[in-house]
């Protein structure tokens, strides 16, 4: 399934082309802080795999008020050779590749 091309954003990573988009409005369970924040990503030429990342701080648009610090495209750029590292191939169709955040 591809991206929605509204709202998302482009991003090169080690020469490839790489769409992302964060959901605007949180989810019922991202408005209460009951998940965190998540963003998907597909190449932007001929989308294949998407990658779905989850990261470890809330939606900065939940109701409860609990600061939320923005995805910078940096952090998507490391998602993504980490994704790729890991075994993503998103030239491939098939189920969503999804990344999780390392916990200590």
């Amino acid at each position: 399934m591809a991206l929605v091309t509204k709202g998302s954003r482009l991003i090169h990573v080690d020469g490839t082309s790489y769409r992302w988009r964060l959901r605007g409005r949180p989810t019922y369970d991202r408005g209460l802080a009951a998940t965190p924040l998540a963003y998907a990503v597909e190449l932007a030429e001929a989308p294949g795999t998407t990658l779905v990342v989850t990261t470890d701080q809330p939606h900065p648009g939940n109701w409860i008020g609990i600061p939320g610090s923005p995805v910078l495209p940096a952090h998507v750029a490391d998602s993504i050779r980490t994704a790729l590292s890991a075994g993503w191939t998103p030239e491939t169709p098939g189920s969503p590749f999804h990344l999780a955040p390392v916990r200590d």
